[in-house]
């Protein structure tokens, strides 16, 4: 059976045969790199080795699958195509389905014996994702935790990283479930065999007070950049990925502001009436570690910064000459050498080695198949047109405020610079290579009502395409798909540019907008200008600032522009107790006539942001039927029935 048991209490590679790894071969593993008990801890070498397998176990959610799935919140809606994937299954209600439709969260494996084995591969993305993964590697952690003393050949130095990055690991995989399943067993020590489990569940808030302390440990023993340390020489410029100071201190303060969230501190409920009221108390803490993270940055003492938003040509991602960074090397990378997108802007990503996945899967879901257009599977990931109605105007201000400026026959107009960047509307130049004479007439969009990109079945449902994680370019006659291409996407677990919206929502749930953290006199409101100034969108508006709750609901909206489609929304909406809540349960499409001709879009000089429309409207095409027990996912049933205390989540 799907057991927690084995995982916890047994493991899946016994101490008298630990695969180890040199350091000096980051996340790969060595034919001769298997060593006896005794040696496994007692130098800096084998004992990373031994916590490296924890790295290659984080999941690779845009290549878990040929199709994978991971934006479950009311960002995204796929073509019918995709029905049995879990975006959809969500839709339904259905989230058994997270267990059974194969995305990150849950992957089996034929056999069903081998069903939570880490699988060390490290371009076996197919077979890593989080249920399995984390148990097994808490139990790594507590075993290290509790091996600690044989770790007798290493500096000061050494053994402060090897102990850093173990507090961290046990308290992350334990928070990436929380999210997902509630409060928790915090398991912090190693598991007889010989004894019955009866580890309870923990309260959401008592898991995380946990994770918290475990977090702190974790950045008081860490350096900031393992490029300046004595151990970082032997893998200079290769240790982007490892667990640092910094790392430690995001997720300290995501800890904490999760806890401090409506549904954790209220429950589950519908109505929406508790969706301002956070804990305060764990507010203040999750700001003042966002707080320590970001005065470490702005004084110049990492090596993250926010990423250039500097645009020769918005719409094919073309930076300018004078930019040193790109905004859009957070998502993905061409013509770099397979480099792994992130830039200096990402804090938190798992290993991506199989970067040529993105070519056979993820590449090829967000476009238009119509004539393949593009190839492989029939099935598109596209926003839906409530979701683009977060991207507001240039000028900072949502489109439904009076004062925006927003034109419905100009829809397309004055709009936030993120808006060009991360959505495909219609007249946008999709194809700029040659084309055969019968699929000219696709080189630009056609997404008005009743266009030949408006196909339910291979076009889009809502009016729009998404071109933030993968290029439009990503075609079959532009061909960045191809080899050639170089193309390379990933999703960062946490960037920078979330930090800050973090820290602007801890600050403003004690206090409002003029409110800092106690450790940094940032305030909430100019964090969040922060990130607009970087892509040159207005600021916040003086009545939203001057409200506590308005200003909530920019920090919101900013969240959901900046963060777009990058897997947090639905995690969002769930703390937030929105998630049950018009207009969160709805996906719609923007239906419209054309006002222009198509020698409007085939004009040079012409920009499509610029063309008129009539008759704009939205239309519901899905509505989400969902009660309190959809807050939280449903455990696996036969885990369940593991012992008393490890009961099931309310409603399932």
């Amino acid at each position: 059976m799907k057991k927690i048991y084995s995982t916890l209490l047994f493991g899946f590679l016994s101490l008298a045969s630990v695969s180890l790894v040199s350091c000096e071969d980051y996340l790969d593993k060595e034919a001769d790199s298997n060593v006896s008990e005794e040696e496994a801890f007692r130098n800096f070498t084998n004992f990373q080795g031994f916590i490296e397998e924890m790295y290659n176990c984080i999941p690779d959610k845009m290549k878990c699958n040929w199709c994978p799935s991971w934006n479950w919140g009311d960002d995204e809606i796929f073509n019918p195509a995709a029905d049995n994937k879990m975006t959809n299954q969500v839709d339904l209600g259905n989230f058994r389905a997270w267990s059974t439709t194969g995305n990150w969260l849950y992957k089996s494996g034929s056999d069903p014996t081998a069903t939570y084995h880490p699988y060390s591969d490290g371009n076996a993305k197919f077979k890593h994702s989080l249920w399995p993964h984390a148990w097994y590697c808490i139990r790594k952690a507590n075993i290290g935790l509790e091996n600690l003393s044989k770790l007798t050949e290493a500096t000061e130095e050494q053994k402060k990283l090897i102990e850093g990055q173990l507090y961290f690991f046990r308290a992350w995989w334990h928070f990436e479930l929380m999210q997902y399943f509630g409060g928790l067993p915090y398991i912090d020590e190693v598991l007889s065999p010989s004894e019955v489990l009866r580890n309870p569940r923990l309260k959401y808030q008592e898991c995380a007070d946990k994770a918290g302390a475990d977090f702190r440990k974790a950045a008081d023993l860490l350096c900031i950049d393992w490029d300046k340390t004595n151990v970082g020489q032997n893998t200079l410029t290769k240790n982007q990925l490892r667990i640092n100071k910094i790392m430690a201190l995001g997720y300290l303060g995501k800890n904490y502001l999760w806890a401090a969230s409506p549904l954790m501190e209220h429950g589950a409920q519908i109505g929406g009436g508790m969706t301002y009221s956070y804990n305060e108390e764990y507010a203040s803490k999750a700001a003042d570690a966002f707080g320590e993270l970001i005065k470490l940055v702005e004084e110049g003492q990492t090596q993250y910064a926010l990423a250039e938003f500097n645009y020769e040509d918005i719409y094919n991602h073309k930076k300018n000459s004078s930019a040193k960074t790109c905004f859009t090397d957070n998502f993905y990378t061409t013509g770099q050498n397979w480099l792994m997108p992130g830039t200096c802007e990402a804090i938190f990503r798992g290993p991506s080695e199989d970067f040529n996945g993105t070519n056979w899967n993820t590449s090829k879901v967000f476009g238009p198949k119509i004539n393949s257009l593009v190839e492989h599977d029939n099935v598109i990931h596209q926003p839906t047109a409530n979701y683009v109605n977060f991207y507001g105007m240039a000028n900072g201000l949502p489109l439904d405020d009076p004062a925006s400026g927003f034109d419905p026959e100009y829809p397309f107009k004055d709009r936030d610079p993120r808006f060009y960047h991360d959505i495909i509307f219609d007249g946008f130049k999709y194809v700029n290579g040659s084309m055969s004479e019968v699929d000219e007439p696709l080189r630009y969009t056609s997404l008005y009502t009743g266009g030949a990109m408006r196909s339910i079945a291979n076009g889009s449902r809502t009016g729009y395409f998404i071109q933030k994680l993968i290029p439009h370019t990503a075609n079959k006659y532009d061909g960045t798909y191809n080899w050639s291409g170089a193309l390379h996407a990933n999703l960062s677990y946490m960037r920078l540019a979330d930090i800050y919206l973090m820290y602007a929502e801890s600050c403003a749930a004690s206090g409002g907008a003029n409110t800092s953290s106690r450790v940094y006199s940032l305030s909430a409101l100019k964090a969040i200008n922060t990130v607009r100034e970087r892509v040159g969108a207005g600021e916040v508006g003086a009545s939203y600032a001057a409200d506590r709750n308005k200003f909530i609901d920019e920090v919101r909206r900013e969240r959901a522009v900046e963060l777009s489609f990058e897997g947090f929304r639905f995690n969002d909406l769930q703390r937030w107790l929105l998630l049950t809540e018009y207009p969160y349960n709805v996906k719609m499409s923007h239906e419209f006539s054309r006002m222009e001709n198509d020698d409007f879009f085939t004009t040079d000089g012409n920009d499509p942001r610029n063309a008129r429309v009539a008759n704009l409207k939205e239309e519901i095409i899905r509505k989400r039927i969902f009660g309190t027990k959809h807050y939280w996912f449903p455990l696996l049933d036969d885990d369940i029935y593991l012992y008393q205390d490890f009961p099931q989540n309310p409603g399932w």
